[in-house]
């Protein structure tokens, strides 16, 4: 359990947010927060062992991803990963001379997705000289999996962009994603495909289960790493457009100084994920599986949002009849509990979650959702906590 600053101690079962920083993840960075200062950009000797840190780390974040280190590019983060995926390419696509290029992803995207697919199909992107393009949204089934049939009918030659995630951040499903590749590849063969696989690193080997895609978004925070920090892999010979000019520190794929700090951690954390992946997923499961089958038979009116041998090991997404996720949250907070609704995102508001509705669950169900998320700090303690703690809060919420 993590010490909070009050009574009760937190149990901590929102790892899909955000994952504490694992200490050898904070020991690595420590040095290019204090004496190892340098801008990577510069020529002297500080800035050459900044470099040498910078590019140890892009050679590792590669190896685990299954890319070539001239194909990582550094971001602040998953946001802007998926943006400059989805931009870029759209861009890239219109510099081509397509004034028409076509966008598919679908309908559980994160928003870092969805939200740009959909500000380009509204012509917001104009500004940054990409016109009015057209966006088709894939439904999903009832386990979150995406719809292989509406996929193919979504896919033909005007396609620059296909978007799929590799493991959802509400419920958890792992996508087909060699099968969308494939499909892509026969009939949308000019199309990049793009992965956000944000969630994914802890408990999926990346390189192997991405080793299709054009482009893959991760984010450091979610596996252990710091805040701030993530990657797009972006193939040799995947067309990009920059969002953001300036110096052009990415191989004019990105501009801005680097954040030699951030990227250590990354690869400090994607280095520790592959170590400990197979262990670590078993042992998570192991508790997520307690966790849920506690709950399932500790309460009537419970249900699992999707089968979860489709999900990453740490997600338990339930559903309580006749309950208000937003009340059974702050009831969870006040006893040290801390889970979540849909995605973290914003001000931390509760909206209606869009992954639940594409997944045919109407409202009033969605409003009684609630993920827990287990990562690498969670103990069994944890887990029986929250056991302890549930049950009770879900009573007093009923009639």
């Amino acid at each position: 359990m993590i010490t909070g600053s009050g009574s009760p101690p937190v149990t901590y079962l929102d790892h899909a947010s955000t994952s504490p920083v694992r200490p050898e993840v904070a020991e690595a960075m420590a040095p290019f927060a204090g004496a190892r200062f340098g801008n990577a950009s510069g020529a002297h000797r500080m800035a050459r062992d900044a470099r040498r840190a910078l590019e140890d780390a892009r050679e590792t974040v590669a190896e685990a991803l299954g890319a070539e280190p001239a194909e990582v590019v550094f971001t602040s983060g998953g946001t802007e990963a998926d943006n400059l995926a989805v931009f870029g390419v759209l861009g890239a696509a219109v510099e081509r001379g397509d004034r028409s290029p076509t966008a598919v992803c679908s309908a559980v995207e994160h928003p870092a997705v969805l939200q740009p697919c959909r500000a380009a199909a509204k012509g917001w992107a104009a500004v940054a000289g990409v016109p009015v393009v057209a966006v088709r949204e894939v439904g999903v089934d009832a386990d979150c999996a995406v719809d292989l049939h509406a996929l193919e009918a979504a896919l033909d030659p005007s396609v620059a962009l296909v978007s799929v995630m590799l493991a959802n951040n509400e419920v958890g499903t792992v996508q087909p994603l060699a099968e969308v590749v494939a499909r892509v590849r026969r009939l949308a063969p000019g199309a990049a495909v793009h992965t956000d696989a944000v969630q994914a690193p802890a408990y999926l080997d990346v390189a192997e289960a991405a080793a299709g895609a054009d482009l893959i978004t991760v984010s450091a925070h979610k596996l252990g790493g710091p805040k701030g920090s993530g990657a797009l892999v972006v193939r040799e010979g995947t067309a990009l457009r920059p969002v953001l000019h300036g110096g052009g520190h990415e191989r004019e794929r990105r501009s801005g100084t680097h954040d030699v700090a951030g990227a250590v951690g990354l690869a400090a954390a994607l280095d520790r994920a592959a170590r400990t992946r197979d262990a670590e997923s078993a042992r998570v499961a192991a508790l997520r599986d307690r966790l849920a089958d506690g709950l399932l038979g500790a309460l009537d009116g419970v249900v699992e949002s999707v089968d979860r041998r489709r999900a990453l090991p740490g997600h338990c997404h339930l559903r309580f009849a006749g309950v208000e996720q937003e009340e059974l949250l702050v009831l969870l907070d006040d006893a040290g509990v801390c889970a979540s609704a849909a995605a973290a995102c914003a001000s931390g508001a509760l909206e209606p979650s869009h992954v639940l509705g594409a997944m045919g669950v109407g409202p009033a169900d969605a409003r009684s959702a609630v993920r827990f998320t287990l990562g690498h700090t969670t103990t069994a303690d944890e887990v029986d906590r929250a056991l302890a703690v549930v049950p009770g809060a879900v009573a007093r919420l009923r009639p």
